[in-house]
């Protein structure tokens, strides 16, 4: 795993995912976007939709490489790079290694489910069937930003429900 020098177009391709995950913010879903690209093409893009879809599969990975292989009608997606804004979970993780997706660019870590390095890491453990190139921090800040602003947003939304429910609570009695 390497935090390398991306090149323009990587950076290009990471700003799509933030867009993306924007989609996934403005559906209420936690913000992380990703698309795959095959000799230099968007080939799929996808954003979480676990919420909306009552599917705790729905990442922004998965939807990604399900749209990427009807695609290519293949779900081993040769010689592509996904890029997504979160580090990949160890679901996502162990998607990519099956569907065989040779690099994989993300923007921030996951400190609590980070399965590209930051908790663990899947494609470099002995039992990978496959072995991927992951970069890490490509536009990290800007990532990770988008994450923190939606779930500190989040918890005042849900502060204020609470306060909400207690106030109808009160006039009630």
């Amino acid at each position: 795993m390497s935090q390398s020098s991306f090149t323009p177009e990587d950076e290009q391709f990471m700003r799509r995912a933030i867009e993306l995950a924007r989609i996934a913010e403005s559906e209420g879903e936690v913000p992380v976007g990703a698309l795959l690209v095959k000799d230099g093409e968007v080939i799929a893009e996808g954003w979480n939709r676990s919420i909306g879809a009552h599917d705790a599969t729905a990442h922004a990975e998965i939807q990604t490489l399900r749209k990427a292989g009807e695609v290519l009608q293949n779900y081993r997606l040769l010689d592509t790079t996904l890029y997504v804004t979160l580090e990949p979970c160890p679901m996502c993780a162990g998607a990519l290694l099956h569907s065989r997706v040779k690099r994989i660019v993300f923007g921030a870590p996951d400190l609590k489910a980070g399965a590209a390095g930051t908790v663990l890491n899947l494609f470099e453990h002995q039992a990978a069937y496959h072995y991927a190139d992951v970069e890490r921090g490509l536009l990290e800040q800007e990532c990770r930003e988008q994450l923190q602003s939606f779930f500190k947003r989040r918890r005042k939304e849900k502060k204020a429900e609470r306060k909400a429910q207690q106030l109808e609570q009160g006039n009630e009695s």
